[in-house]
């Protein structure tokens, strides 16, 4: 059996990649193992419906239980993405602060040296978010920013979306890349 996934999804906008990102774990066949902020509920519901999740039938851990499994460095896994990451989650990440079940899961990737990806949605950016994917970077993270690739030629947000949130599997390694690639294109 594969170890899970976890996925956390914030309250920064793009709720929609979070979503993508765990149908494509589910249809590699990983378990996901769900976590969404308090202002990461409010951007899905505003995003995509106030039901985004039920009718998924997506039941994410409470915020608050920090002592569930995905909170300890024994609990096997194949890897976190934070997609969307807001500042505020990048920050609390990159500080150690810990302070959610979300945080402290993105916390035990750093320790173990696990993969974590965060999909950081934030424009422009200021010298403490900077300075924050810098330190994120410094202890093994991948930050990972949404941005589309318009060599693709996509015809529409959801082809975006999806780009996008295939990146952040394939930055797992966890299977073969899934994500459209640049051929060349010709250019010298």
């Amino acid at each position: 059996m594969k170890a899970p996934v976890v996925v956390g999804i914030t309250g920064a906008s793009g709720a929609a990649i979070g979503l993508r990102v765990v149908e494509i774990l589910a249809g590699m066949d990983f378990p996901v193992e769900l976590v969404v902020s308090r202002a990461g509920e409010k951007t899905l519901a505003e995003e995509i419906g106030p039901d985004a999740l039920s009718a998924r039938n997506l039941r994410p851990h409470p915020i608050d239980a920090v002592g569930a499994a995905i909170a300890s460095g024994s609990y096997p896994t194949s890897g976190m993405i934070v997609a969307p990451c807001s500042m505020r989650s990048l920050a609390s990440i990159a500080y150690g602060l810990a302070d959610n079940l979300l945080s402290r899961a993105a916390d035990v990737h750093l320790k173990e040296r696990r993969r974590l990806v965060l999909v950081a949605r934030e424009t422009p950016l200021n010298l403490a978010h900077l300075r924050a994917m810098t330190a994120v970077t410094e202890m093994g993270g991948i930050v990972m920013p949404p941005v589309p690739a318009f060599y693709l030629k996509p015809k529409s947000v959801g082809e975006i979306v999806d780009q996008i949130a295939r990146r952040a599997v394939d930055a797992l390694q966890i299977g073969p890349p899934s994500a459209s690639a640049w051929d060349g294109g010709g250019l010298a």
